[in-house]
């Protein structure tokens, strides 16, 4: 690749090694700024996009979009969302956007305050989660309206932003028509949509919560794409050139490679909110085992400190008397055992009085401050002498974010800089300190960890992700597929979700129709990298639903077992070849304009193609089965198909639709 640089414009264009034109450069600028009374500065870069260009990356949303082109996004670290500023186009490049705080993707021009309606009501009691664990809140919904207008017929990219931290329901219609409706327990503050919308005068309507004050962005979709940060030390980003794995092997030669997992992780893992008890644990384990369904890990989730605070990093003996015991039982069974911990410490802990004694808090929360290297030292010295002996295998580093994008306006590091400089690395430096002290400490293990959040770069601790506190509809579980192929084209291999939902509903255990999307959730997972069960106030085991959820649920672990060696083959690519094993479409169809639209199934390695049923209650559906040398064959029943055709397939709750490449042989 090279780069030329044309001095009457003040722009870079990016040519490959035949002098075609990947990339360019419509202009960029850094302007003065400020940040808590500060000087700074601010950087934008626009980039040409020509039409029929389809762009990928970004990291985990919950729009449900996977082609970003065009689409506004505001790249912030909360809960179900993951903002990695790194895009993929189908042209053969990436382009890294190297800035540590907030990015604005394809900002909007215009914004619009909306105001409460005259007639509001109504309100619900929900179970909710939060830094302080679980809990009731009441909350009242509001309506909100406004106008706008619009100079042209178009395709225009609208950003609803709640105007909080979290919200709880993201509701935009245009002209009475919805075009975002999604609602959960939390949700991100703001949501992205792009729509056909006529010139002249349109109507808003926001439906939220008592709370809310919503403002409404928008802008013409163009054919140019759009980073820019509001707080950076100058102008920098990298652009990779050639298909998607070529990218992805110089993003992780730059940012770094992805380390070897063990082989165990990659079995089911299984997780509930929450064990209670040591021996709640060890009899839920010894019912898997005495009913020959196979699990490698079984999860504790928060709280095992009980009395001692939150995160004391020491369990409670009245229910957890001898941890150490409750892992060599696990161990001896060939299971492996999983602890939350986080990166916040309750205050009135005695740990936590160590650190506020120390100045290790970020200013007006409990979350450490991994900037401060002494801190950093602290939390782990506590957690490899208080954590390490017990003998625990992996470890799940909750909330990461910090939870409610709690950098923004606070101070951070020894020198108390605003946060707003690195509102969105906290991540890498949880896990950063995590990693690092494992390798030190534990040399002859290989770490693995699960984090809520991530940023580039920390592939190199083999950190893997799941997509936070999530619901359990229909399109919530279509949203999670393309929040996670969006983080595989921005460059970090390892996602994947709660299966059967975070949050669910009070009657799981007796409503065939939530049973019914379990088992699609649980299916789907069977073709992600980690296969990962878990549920809020629930008991998640295959034995808890109906005899025929029950053996669904068993038959979908058994698959997984069936697909290991293949599993673990192509894991060894990831950090071997810099391999991604759950594969856009992008990645080995780049040509195929069909292929490039679909946002929700994906190559899994070299020969799946997955399929996902995301609706209930059918009997076929639509694949699409990109063009190939060769054949696809239904796994289920053994039909063959031709590619570059879409397909209606039969389909009942025994599997989902999954497509494997039967290569033409030549002569």
């Amino acid at each position: 690749m090279a780069a030329e640089w044309h001095a009457a414009s003040k722009t870079l264009r990016f040519l490959d090694a035949e002098g075609k034109v990947l990339l360019e450069e419509r202009g960029h600028s850094i302007t003065p700024a400020e940040v808590q009374g500060e000087p700074a500065w601010a950087a934008s870069a626009r980039f040409d996009s020509p039409a029929g260009e389809h762009l990928y990356g970004t990291g985990q949303f919950q729009d449900g979009y996977l082609d970003v082109r065009g689409l506004t996004r505001r790249l912030t670290q909360v809960n179900t969302q993951i903002s990695l500023p790194m895009i993929l186009s189908s042209r053969g490049w990436g382009l890294l956007w190297h800035n540590y705080g907030l990015t604005d993707f394809n900002p909007a021009d215009h914004s619009i305050t909306l105001t409460e309606a005259s007639e509001t009501g109504g309100s619900v009691t929900v179970n909710a989660t939060g830094t302080a664990g679980n809990r009731r809140e009441m909350r009242f919904f509001r309506t909100f309206s406004g106008e706008i207008e619009l100079p042209a017929d178009g395709e225009y990219a609208l950003l609803l932003d709640v105007g909080r931290e979290m919200a709880r329901r993201q509701y935009l219609a245009v002209d009475g028509q919805a075009l975002i409706d999604i609602s959960n327990t939390w949700l991100p503050p703001t949501a992205a949509v792009r729509a056909q919308l006529s010139a002249g005068r349109h109507t808003l309507e926001v439906q939220g919560t008592m709370g809310d004050a919503p403002v409404v962005y928008w802008r013409a979709v163009t054919d140019e794409t759009v980073f820019s940060s509001p707080v950076a030390p100058g102008l920098d980003y990298t652009v990779f050139a050639g298909g998607a794995d070529a990218v992805m092997h110089s993003f992780r030669r730059l940012a770094g490679h992805v380390p070897a997992l063990p082989d165990w992780i990659f079995r089911y893992i299984h997780c509930r909110e929450r064990f209670d008890t040591q021996e709640e644990l060890l009899t839920t384990a010894g019912r898997f085992l005495d009913g020959d369904i196979p699990v490698g890990t079984i999860v504790q989730d928060w709280q095992w400190w009980g009395k001692y605070g939150w995160n004391a990093m020491q369990f409670d003996e009245d229910k957890y008397p001898d941890p150490r015991l409750m892992t060599d039982e696990l161990h001896a069974e060939d299971l492996h055992l999983m602890l939350s911990v986080w990166s916040r410490i309750g205050r009135d802990s005695e740990l936590g009085k160590e650190v506020e004694a120390r100045g290790y808090y970020i200013e007006g929360t409990e979350w450490v401050d991994f900037f401060q290297p002494d801190a950093a030292a602290f939390y782990w010295q506590n957690f490899r002498d208080r954590l390490l002996p017990i003998g625990i295998d992996a470890w799940w580093q909750d909330a990461t974010e910090p939870e409610n994008d709690d950098l923004k306006g606070r101070r951070i590091g020894p020198d108390k800089i605003p946060g707003e400089w690195y509102r969105n690395v906290y991540p890498l430096k949880v896990i950063q300190t995590v990693y690092d002290g494992l390798r030190r400490d534990q040399p002859d293990r290989l770490p693995v960890i699960l984090t809520r959040s991530a940023y580039p770069g920390i592939q190199r601790y083999g950190a893997v992700t799941w997509s936070g506190d999530v619901g359990n509809d229909w399109g919530t579980l279509r949203r999670q597929i393309a929040g996670g192929l969006g983080q595989m084209a921005a460059g970090l291999p390892w996602w994947t979700y709660d299966a059967g939902g975070f949050f669910r509903p009070a009657d799981q255990y007796t409503d065939p129709d939530y049973q019914e999307r379990m088992i699609r959730w649980i299916q789907a997972a069977v073709w992600l990298p980690f296969m990962r069960v878990h549920g809020y106030q629930s008991r998640t085991e295959p034995w808890e639903y109906s005899p025929e959820t029950e053996r669904l649920f068993r038959a979908a672990i058994s698959l997984r077992v069936a697909l290991l060696p293949y599993i673990i083959e192509n894991a060894a690519k990831v950090w071997d070849e810099d391999y991604t094993l759950m594969r856009p479409l992008v990645f080995d169809f780049p040509q195929d304009e069909r292929a490039l639209q679909q946002d929700c199934e994906w190559m899994f390695g070299p020969d799946y193609l997955v399929c996902p049923v995301t609706a209930g209650g059918v009997s076929s559906w639509t694949v699409y089965l990109p063009e190939i040398e060769g054949t696809w064959q239904d796994i289920r029943n053994g039909t063959k198909y031709t590619g570059g055709q879409s397909v209606d397939v039969p389909v009942d709750l025994e599997a989902i639709p999954v497509f494997r490449r039967v290569r033409k042989v030549k002569d």
